[in-house]
């Protein structure tokens, strides 16, 4: 009996290697199912959320692109800012050079003016005070000529005499200083 069964089994498999075309078919078909399953379900919302990803990366990356242009932007401003404000202290620390400048030769021309002027005005004075000596010593030498003359009206006058008077007249005018 053991031997019956083993012929049979041998007998039903020998059966069973032929091709079962529907069973292929019928797994082709589970196949496709599957694959249309797979790409309606998983496939599609999968390459959605890629294209999404990289519409949201090259989103990204434009953004930052935009942000670093504009940094630049910003930048090349302040930069020009800078220079200008360089320029603008240069400018006015040569108007406040040329300024100074400026007063110092004002003063020291006014300076020039005012020493001129005293030397002028202590000229004058000087020539004033000279003009005044003068006129004090012509009073001084006519009145002593008047009194030369009175004394030697009143008397004549000898050699001795005129040299004592010219003497004492000398020393009067000596002592007037």
């Amino acid at each position: 009996m053991l031997f019956n069964a083993k012929l049979l089994a041998l007998g039903e498999a020998a059966h069973h290697t032929g091709i079962n075309s529907g069973d292929i078919i019928y797994q082709l078909l589970m196949f496709i199912i599957l694959l249309a399953l797979l790409r309606k379900f998983a496939w599609q919302p999968l390459m959605n959320i890629m294209k999404q990803r990289e519409e949201h990366i090259a989103n990204e990356i434009d953004q930052a692109e935009k942000h670093r242009q504009e940094a630049e932007k910003l930048l090349q401003e302040q930069r020009e800012l800078m220079k200008q404000s360089r320029q603008e202290a240069q400018e006015l620390i040569e108007n406040a050079r040329k300024l100074a400048e400026e007063q110092k030769e004002q003063i020291i021309a006014s300076a020039r003016m005012e020493a001129e002027r005293l030397k002028e005005a202590a000229k004058k004075e000087i020539e004033r005070e000279k003009e005044q000596a003068m006129a004090a010593l012509r009073e001084q030498v006519a009145s002593l000529s008047v009194l030369i003359a009175s004394k030697v009206i009143e008397k004549e006058l000898t050699e001795q005499d005129q040299a004592k008077l010219i003497s004492e007249y000398i020393q009067e005018v000596g002592e007037g200083r």
